[in-house]
């Protein structure tokens, strides 16, 4: 259908020079909007043969969604596509900029970006070796009442983490200040105060750093340091890249952080982004009611909303949206307006503001889903988590036989409780897409190949070909009957004394002798006449590279087409991964798949990470999501589970706090703590948020914290209840111990819905 602008989204088109922000309410379509302006921009505004409209955005996915929608308003005008604007994501465009003069920063030429899990790696290891040099210097914030053994446990399962994710913090938030390990040393050195915390994160930074310098690399956030490093540096090189992008587009803007927002201010020509020096060309769209990428990011809303209040700012907004029924829109105005009124606690208060979503005007091309309040719900009932679990997949039972034309989705606040949704949705035998970390399928196929070849890297090990057997037939775990001749085969393959005498034995001997099963099952022999041609087959395919050892594989184990598809994927990754490590064999390979199937890494599935996921692609499916994931889609009906005072706390004392641990004393958020000392040593940067103080006191952090994370949450309700097109049911669960309660938020929502209902009876 051709793009048709709203009134709204007219007066964003008229724009042609100068700064201008758009407040940009769920479903508004910035997107198409911002791509509409682009290609106007890029067909109209006189652009030199070398000039480029630049248009930043936050991931991947929307990199492709962008340019395939500017190309299409440019062939709309007769104009060739994919000329005359660049879409990256803020890492692709630091890495632009670090590439024309990387000798400018310190790189070499031929300098390196480690990934996600190389990074994390080098980072554990940095982390671990500071807490064997120091295995008592955090013993003041382990909880006075925990006992030896429990006192053991702690410093062996969990301190190493908890370290790690402060350091983490700590780092990254030096990095966005532009700090080195040099300069940070200086400043701990002129502190006043004792500050271990940072002390300690100044001491992994410094590690983590040379191990990056060794292996002549950086990080992503090394990335953006230096892209704006290398700007301030070269003025020749900031004016050459002014007149390629002339006009700087910025999508998500409410999820910028301080150096994405030096970066374009500079690369616009607008000077620094806290004066209004310059007269350059940026439009900032965003919604700082959907920021929910805070918490221990450099990340914030605050950003966003100092440029909106600008006076040469020309101010813009998107507040029509069609995605949803008046009922659901009216839920979320309230929330905005409960928020800012009525929370209480006052310090959440700014969490949510205006502008309020309004429906579309008549004859729009997008006309908001006929209302019928009698879709909403916002279930008080009280249940156990099973018990929540179990009466949502009751509701989807009883809705989807007569809606299969209808997308739906199970929204959770985090990962593990999605995996426990799709556990009942496989039990029930009803058809769901995960759209989680990562998806089962991944999960398990990833499992199942790193299985097989961490057998295959220790050939001799009895217990792994026994695991190797229970991966080759585990379609058969559900039958009752079958189960219980693999257990035995299983447990005959584990007692086997010499792996070698069952699959390759000598002249004369019985391969079934070396595994000794029972009589009863010696029937089985042809079966396991097979098991062992297949992993004789596989022993003599490890003289093949990595990737086509997976393929190799792949073909024995999977016949779905997406467990083949998923498999091929992970062999182009893993040859990637031995190409950059050609040292590595079959042992670090297996630990790579298997942190995969751990989730301990982000890993790119099928396709709808890779690309923008299309809920309408998986009409009569259950799509089991998080929040987080679920942003910018939206549903038919939504199903937002566990609203309860754990998953979306309001900042009271009863509340609880994920990143407070229970072995930690007086409830101490290490992770705030420590960017609290940090900030104590540092200061506040320029352009930094001038919100906190730069005196360190001990628990401050963490009562400010609570506040941001609440407030956080309170935009992450907020964004799951706008994914809802024409029905929303909210429930809430007691927790793991039966003490949880609803949310705050959710029992106001619940008051107003209820007396919304009399009042329309």
């Amino acid at each position: 259908m051709p793009f048709k602008a709203r009134p709204k989204q007219r007066e964003v088109l008229k724009y042609s020079g100068g700064k201008m922000g758009v407040s940009a309410v769920p479903g508004s379509g910035k997107t198409v909007t911002l791509s509409a302006l682009a290609a106007k921009l890029v067909a109209g505004s006189s652009l030199e043969d070398d000039q480029e409209v630049l248009i930043v955005t936050l991931v991947n996915s929307a990199v492709d969604n962008f340019a395939a929608q500017v190309a299409g308003f440019l062939a709309e005008r007769r104009l060739l596509p994919h000329l005359g604007y660049r879409v990256r994501t803020l890492h692709g465009l630091a890495h632009d900029v670090v590439r024309e003069r990387p000798g400018l920063v310190g790189l070499s030429d031929d300098f390196q970006i480690v990934d996600e899990r190389e990074a994390g790696r080098i980072l554990q290891t940095a982390a671990e070796a500071w807490l064997n040099g120091h295995p008592d210097l955090l013993n003041d914030f382990l909880a006075a009442d925990l006992d030896d053994r429990q006192e053991q446990w702690v410093r062996r399962d969990h301190w190493p983490e908890l370290v790690r994710n402060v350091a983490y913090s700590l780092i990254r938030q030096a990095k966005d200040w532009q700090l080195s390990p040099v300069e940070l040393h200086d400043h701990l050195d002129e502190a006043p105060q004792a500050l271990p915390l940072a002390e300690m994160g100044w001491a992994i930074y410094a590690d983590y750093q040379r191990a990056l310098a060794y292996r002549g690399a950086v990080d992503f956030d090394d990335l953006i340091r230096l892209a704006l490093e290398a700007l301030q540096l070269d003025d020749e090189l900031l004016e050459r890249l002014r007149h390629k992008w002339p006009y700087v587009l910025e999508d998500e803007a409410q999820d910028s952080s301080r150096l994405q927002q030096e970066i374009l201010a500079l690369l616009a020509g607008t000077g620094s982004p806290a004066n209004s020096e310059g007269s350059g060309n940026w439009v900032r769209v965003g919604d700082p009611n959907q920021a929910i990428y805070e918490t221990f990011t450099t990340a914030s809303p605050e950003h966003l909303r100092e440029f909106l209040k600008r006076r040469d700012v020309e101010g813009r907004e998107l507040p029509n949206s069609g995605r949803s029924t008046q009922s659901i829109i009216d839920l979320a105005n309230y929330l905005i307006d409960w928020t800012e009124r009525k929370h209480p606690v006052e310090a959440v208060r700014g969490a949510l503001t205006p502008p309020y979503i309004e429906p579309t005007p008549p004859g729009d091309p997008q006309p908001n889903p006929l209302d019928d309040s009698g879709q909403v719900h916002v279930v008080g009932k009280k249940f156990t988590p099973q018990e929540e679990i179990r009466a949502v997949a009751d509701s989807i039972a009883r809705w989807l036989p007569d809606h299969e034309g209808q997308t739906v989705a199970v929204l959770v606040p985090r990962n593990r409780r999605g995996f426990q949704v799709v556990n009942e949705l496989k039990r029930r035998e009803v058809e769901y897409v995960e759209l989680l970390r990562s998806t089962r399928t991944t999960r398990e196929t990833a499992g199942a190949l790193g299985n097989v070849i961490n057998y295959l890297a220790d050939p001799v090990s009895s217990t792994k070909l026994a695991r190797v057997y229970r991966v080759w037939r585990r379609d058969d775990r559900e039958n009752s009957e079958m189960e219980e001749r693999l257990t035995a085969v299983a447990d005959a393959l584990r007692r086997c004394d010499r792996v070698e005498d069952f699959l390759w034995p000598r002249l004369g001997r019985d391969w079934m002798e070396a595994i000794r099963l029972s009589d009863e099952f010696l029937g089985m022999r042809e079966h396991l006449e097979e098991f062992r041609g297949l992993v004789r087959r596989w022993q003599e395919a490890t003289l093949l590279p990595i990737d086509q050892l997976i393929l190799t594989l792949a073909q024995d184990l999977f016949e779905e087409p997406a467990d083949l598809a998923i498999a091929h994927k992970l062999a182009v990754v893993l040859e990637r991964v031995a190409e950059r490590h050609p040292d590595w064999r079959l042992p670090e390979l297996t630990e790579e798949l298997a942190v995969i199937a751990r989730n301990e890494r982000r890993f790119l599935g099928l396709g709808d990470e890779d690309t923008r996921f299309d809920p309408e692609r998986h009409k009569g499916k259950v799509v089991v999501a998080t929040v987080h994931k679920a942003k910018g889609l939206e549903w038919d009906r939504v199903y937002l589970m566990s609203v309860n005072n754990y998953n979306f706390p309001a900042g009271l004392p009863h509340d609880s706090y994920i990143s407070e641990k229970w072995f930690v004393r007086d409830s101490l958020n290490l992770q705030a703590e420590g960017l609290a000392q940090l900030r104590a040593a540092v200061g506040q940067p320029e352009g930094a948020p001038q919100d906190r103080s730069s005196h360190y006191e001990e628990s401050a952090a963490t009562q400010q914290a609570r506040l941001d994370y609440a407030a956080e949450r309170m935009r992450l309700l907020y964004v799951g209840i706008t994914r809802a097109k024409r029905d929303l049911i909210m429930t809430w669960n007691s927790g793991r111990r039966g003490d949880q309660q609803p949310a705050v938020p959710f029992i106001a929502l619940e008051t107003f819905w209820e007396k919304r209902k009399v009042v329309r009876r």
